[in-house]
Protein backbone atom coordinates (compact mmCIF):
# COMPACT_ATOMS: atom_id res chain seq x y z
CA UNK A 1 0.00 0.00 0.00
CA UNK A 2 1.61 3.36 -0.89
CA UNK A 3 0.32 5.96 1.54
CA UNK A 4 0.17 9.35 0.35
CA UNK A 5 0.39 13.03 1.84
CA UNK A 6 -1.58 15.32 -0.22
CA UNK A 7 -0.44 18.98 -0.07
CA UNK A 8 -2.92 21.26 -1.42
CA UNK A 9 -5.65 18.90 -1.16
CA UNK A 10 -8.69 21.47 -1.77
CA UNK A 11 -7.44 22.46 -4.96
CA UNK A 12 -8.46 22.00 -8.30
CA UNK A 13 -5.68 19.34 -9.11
CA UNK A 14 -6.10 18.48 -5.49
CA UNK A 15 -9.49 17.05 -5.71
CA UNK A 16 -8.42 14.94 -8.94
CA UNK A 17 -5.45 13.32 -7.44
CA UNK A 18 -7.34 12.06 -4.67
CA UNK A 19 -10.10 10.85 -6.46
CA UNK A 20 -7.77 9.31 -8.47
CA UNK A 21 -6.36 7.30 -6.00
CA UNK A 22 -9.45 5.82 -3.76
CA UNK A 23 -10.30 4.32 -7.21
CA UNK A 24 -6.25 3.30 -7.52
CA UNK A 25 -5.28 -0.41 -6.18
CA UNK A 26 -2.80 -0.14 -3.08
CA UNK A 27 -3.05 3.30 -3.24
CA UNK A 28 -4.39 5.37 -0.27
CA UNK A 29 -4.64 9.54 0.83
CA UNK A 30 -3.31 9.06 4.64
CA UNK A 31 -4.09 13.12 5.22
CA UNK A 32 -4.27 16.19 3.30
CA UNK A 33 -2.64 19.64 4.02
CA UNK A 34 -4.48 23.07 3.23
CA UNK A 35 -5.28 26.01 4.81
CA UNK A 36 -8.47 26.35 3.24
CA UNK A 37 -11.22 24.99 5.44
CA UNK A 38 -12.23 21.07 4.15
CA UNK A 39 -15.03 19.26 4.50
CA UNK A 40 -16.39 16.03 3.12
CA UNK A 41 -12.98 14.37 3.12
CA UNK A 42 -12.17 10.51 3.46
CA UNK A 43 -9.22 11.21 5.46
CA UNK A 44 -8.05 14.07 7.94
CA UNK A 45 -7.19 17.40 6.36
CA UNK A 46 -4.73 20.16 8.69
CA UNK A 47 -4.53 23.52 7.90
CA UNK A 48 -0.20 23.39 8.14
CA UNK A 49 2.69 21.39 7.72
CA UNK A 50 3.59 21.25 10.99
CA UNK A 51 -0.24 20.08 12.80
CA UNK A 52 -0.03 16.89 9.95
CA UNK A 53 1.85 14.05 11.79
CA UNK A 54 0.54 10.95 9.64
CA UNK A 55 2.80 8.67 8.65
CA UNK A 56 3.18 8.33 4.72
CA UNK A 57 5.57 7.18 1.90
CA UNK A 58 5.46 10.32 -0.06
CA UNK A 59 4.36 13.44 -0.29
CA UNK A 60 2.21 14.84 -3.18
CA UNK A 61 2.04 19.02 -3.79
CA UNK A 62 -0.13 20.84 -5.86
CA UNK A 63 -0.25 24.36 -4.02
CA UNK A 64 1.20 27.63 -4.89
CA UNK A 65 4.55 29.06 -4.86
CA UNK A 66 4.18 30.54 -1.31
CA UNK A 67 3.73 27.50 -0.03
CA UNK A 68 6.76 25.41 -1.15
CA UNK A 69 9.46 27.05 1.72
CA UNK A 70 7.21 25.49 4.29
CA UNK A 71 6.89 22.45 2.34
CA UNK A 72 10.52 21.41 1.79
CA UNK A 73 11.37 22.30 5.41
CA UNK A 74 8.77 20.06 6.58
CA UNK A 75 9.66 17.04 4.28
CA UNK A 76 13.38 17.10 4.61
CA UNK A 77 12.44 17.16 8.55
CA UNK A 78 10.14 13.78 7.91
CA UNK A 79 12.68 12.20 5.52
CA UNK A 80 9.76 11.86 3.76
CA UNK A 81 9.69 11.39 -0.51
CA UNK A 82 8.14 14.74 -2.26
CA UNK A 83 6.45 14.90 -5.71
CA UNK A 84 6.29 18.79 -6.31
CA UNK A 85 4.15 19.41 -8.44
CA UNK A 86 3.71 23.42 -7.95
CA UNK A 87 5.12 25.83 -10.92
CA UNK A 88 6.26 29.25 -10.82
CA UNK A 89 9.28 28.94 -8.22
CA UNK A 90 11.69 31.85 -7.60
CA UNK A 91 15.32 31.67 -8.18
CA UNK A 92 16.04 30.83 -4.02
CA UNK A 93 13.18 28.58 -4.09
CA UNK A 94 14.59 26.43 -6.75
CA UNK A 95 17.94 26.53 -4.71
CA UNK A 96 16.53 24.96 -1.96
CA UNK A 97 14.32 22.27 -3.69
CA UNK A 98 18.64 21.45 -5.32
CA UNK A 99 19.34 21.75 -1.40
CA UNK A 100 16.47 19.39 0.11
CA UNK A 101 17.16 16.63 -2.80
CA UNK A 102 20.55 16.28 -0.83
CA UNK A 103 18.58 14.89 2.03
CA UNK A 104 15.24 13.05 0.32
CA UNK A 105 14.41 11.74 -2.96
CA UNK A 106 12.91 14.86 -4.61
CA UNK A 107 10.65 15.00 -7.85
CA UNK A 108 9.70 18.20 -9.44
CA UNK A 109 8.49 18.46 -13.21
CA UNK A 110 7.18 21.63 -14.99
CA UNK A 111 4.36 19.05 -16.27
CA UNK A 112 3.42 16.03 -14.82
CA UNK A 113 1.96 14.55 -18.40
CA UNK A 114 3.30 11.51 -20.28
CA UNK A 115 2.53 13.41 -23.48
CA UNK A 116 4.30 16.56 -22.50
CA UNK A 117 7.69 15.02 -20.98
CA UNK A 118 7.80 13.45 -25.07
CA UNK A 119 7.25 16.92 -26.57
CA UNK A 120 10.37 17.88 -24.31
CA UNK A 121 12.39 15.10 -26.11
CA UNK A 122 10.88 16.38 -29.42
CA UNK A 123 11.10 20.08 -28.77
CA UNK A 124 15.24 18.85 -28.56
CA UNK A 125 15.73 16.77 -31.39
CA UNK A 126 13.80 19.03 -33.66
CA UNK A 127 16.28 21.99 -32.25
CA UNK A 128 19.47 20.11 -33.16
CA UNK A 129 17.85 19.60 -37.04
CA UNK A 130 16.20 23.03 -37.45
CA UNK A 131 18.07 25.59 -35.29
CA UNK A 132 21.15 25.65 -37.37
CA UNK A 133 18.84 25.85 -40.87
CA UNK A 134 17.82 29.30 -40.09
CA UNK A 135 14.70 28.21 -38.64
CA UNK A 136 13.07 30.73 -35.90
CA UNK A 137 11.23 29.15 -32.77
CA UNK A 138 8.00 30.24 -30.81
CA UNK A 139 6.09 28.82 -28.02
CA UNK A 140 2.47 30.00 -27.38
CA UNK A 141 0.79 28.72 -24.48
CA UNK A 142 -3.04 28.84 -23.28
CA UNK A 143 -4.49 27.73 -19.57
CA UNK A 144 -7.61 29.18 -17.58
CA UNK A 145 -7.88 32.46 -16.45
CA UNK A 146 -7.45 31.18 -12.81
CA UNK A 147 -3.92 30.33 -13.42
CA UNK A 148 -0.98 32.42 -11.38
CA UNK A 149 2.17 32.34 -12.93
CA UNK A 150 3.05 33.07 -16.79
CA UNK A 151 4.54 32.07 -19.07
CA UNK A 152 3.72 28.62 -17.81
CA UNK A 153 6.47 26.39 -16.43
CA UNK A 154 5.86 24.20 -19.09
CA UNK A 155 6.59 26.35 -21.90
CA UNK A 156 9.94 27.53 -20.09
CA UNK A 157 10.44 23.78 -19.96
CA UNK A 158 10.27 23.29 -23.43
CA UNK A 159 12.52 26.73 -24.48
CA UNK A 160 14.95 25.21 -21.48
CA UNK A 161 15.06 21.75 -23.94
CA UNK A 162 16.01 23.37 -26.76
CA UNK A 163 18.44 25.65 -24.83
CA UNK A 164 20.21 22.75 -23.16
CA UNK A 165 20.08 21.20 -26.96
CA UNK A 166 21.99 24.04 -28.41
CA UNK A 167 24.68 24.65 -25.74
CA UNK A 168 22.08 27.85 -24.08
CA UNK A 169 22.59 30.29 -27.34
CA UNK A 170 18.99 31.66 -26.57
CA UNK A 171 17.78 34.43 -24.39
CA UNK A 172 13.76 34.36 -23.66
CA UNK A 173 11.56 37.15 -25.53
CA UNK A 174 8.32 37.17 -23.47
CA UNK A 175 6.85 40.46 -24.59
CA UNK A 176 7.44 42.16 -28.30
CA UNK A 177 5.40 45.56 -27.53
CA UNK A 178 7.68 47.23 -25.93
CA UNK A 179 10.69 47.35 -28.19
CA UNK A 180 10.12 47.90 -31.93
CA UNK A 181 12.93 45.88 -33.89
CA UNK A 182 13.51 43.20 -36.09
CA UNK A 183 13.03 39.76 -34.09
CA UNK A 184 16.70 38.44 -32.97
CA UNK A 185 17.63 35.11 -34.63
CA UNK A 186 19.07 34.00 -30.73
CA UNK A 187 15.80 34.21 -28.95
CA UNK A 188 12.64 31.86 -28.06
CA UNK A 189 9.46 34.12 -28.21
CA UNK A 190 7.45 32.39 -25.23
CA UNK A 191 3.65 34.12 -25.30
CA UNK A 192 0.35 33.16 -22.87
CA UNK A 193 -2.80 33.17 -23.06
CA UNK A 194 -5.67 33.22 -20.04
CA UNK A 195 -8.77 32.48 -20.72
CA UNK A 196 -11.92 30.14 -19.52
CA UNK A 197 -11.79 27.21 -18.56
CA UNK A 198 -8.88 26.13 -20.96
CA UNK A 199 -6.73 22.95 -19.12
CA UNK A 200 -3.37 23.54 -21.09
CA UNK A 201 -2.33 23.79 -24.40
CA UNK A 202 1.61 24.05 -25.25
CA UNK A 203 2.45 24.93 -29.01
CA UNK A 204 5.77 24.99 -30.28
CA UNK A 205 6.62 26.66 -33.65
CA UNK A 206 9.62 25.77 -36.13
CA UNK A 207 9.27 28.70 -38.43
CA UNK A 208 11.40 28.17 -41.27
CA UNK A 209 11.29 29.89 -44.99
CA UNK A 210 8.16 28.54 -46.41
CA UNK A 211 7.76 25.88 -44.06
CA UNK A 212 6.21 25.79 -40.44
CA UNK A 213 6.45 22.63 -38.46
CA UNK A 214 4.54 22.72 -35.51
CA UNK A 215 4.53 20.35 -32.41
CA UNK A 216 1.19 20.45 -30.13
CA UNK A 217 0.28 19.58 -27.03
CA UNK A 218 -3.71 19.38 -25.67
CA UNK A 219 -4.70 18.72 -22.56
CA UNK A 220 -8.16 17.71 -22.17
CA UNK A 221 -8.79 17.28 -18.75
CA UNK A 222 -6.78 17.39 -15.28
CA UNK A 223 -6.52 13.53 -15.15
CA UNK A 224 -2.94 13.13 -17.03
CA UNK A 225 -1.29 15.38 -14.31
CA UNK A 226 -2.95 13.14 -11.15
CA UNK A 227 -2.19 9.94 -13.49
CA UNK A 228 1.22 11.59 -13.95
CA UNK A 229 2.05 12.49 -10.14
CA UNK A 230 0.87 9.14 -8.37
CA UNK A 231 3.20 7.53 -11.05
CA UNK A 232 5.75 9.47 -9.66
CA UNK A 233 5.04 8.89 -6.05
CA UNK A 234 5.11 4.86 -6.89
CA UNK A 235 8.35 6.13 -8.37
CA UNK A 236 9.49 8.16 -6.05
CA UNK A 237 9.00 5.24 -3.17
CA UNK A 238 12.27 3.58 -2.05
CA UNK A 239 14.38 5.52 -3.50
CA UNK A 240 17.70 6.73 -2.85
CA UNK A 241 18.26 11.16 -2.18
CA UNK A 242 18.36 13.01 -5.12
CA UNK A 243 16.34 15.41 -7.27
CA UNK A 244 14.22 13.30 -10.52
CA UNK A 245 11.99 14.54 -13.28
CA UNK A 246 9.15 12.79 -15.06
CA UNK A 247 11.92 11.51 -17.65
CA UNK A 248 13.28 9.54 -14.66
CA UNK A 249 9.41 7.45 -14.37
CA UNK A 250 9.04 7.26 -18.33
CA UNK A 251 12.41 6.10 -19.25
Amino acid sequence: MLNIILHGCCGAMGHVVADMAAKTENMRIAAGIDRRKADGYAFPVYDTCANCQEEADVIIDFSNAAAADELLEYAVSRKMPLVLCTTGLSDEQLEKVSEASKSIPLLRSANMSLGVNTLFKLAAIGAGVLADRGYDIEIIEEHHHRKLDAPSGTALAIADAINEKMGGRYTYKYDRSSQRAARDPNEIGIQSVRGGSIVGIHDLLFCGEDEVIEIKHTAYSRNIFAKGALQAAEFLKGKESGLYDMSDVIG
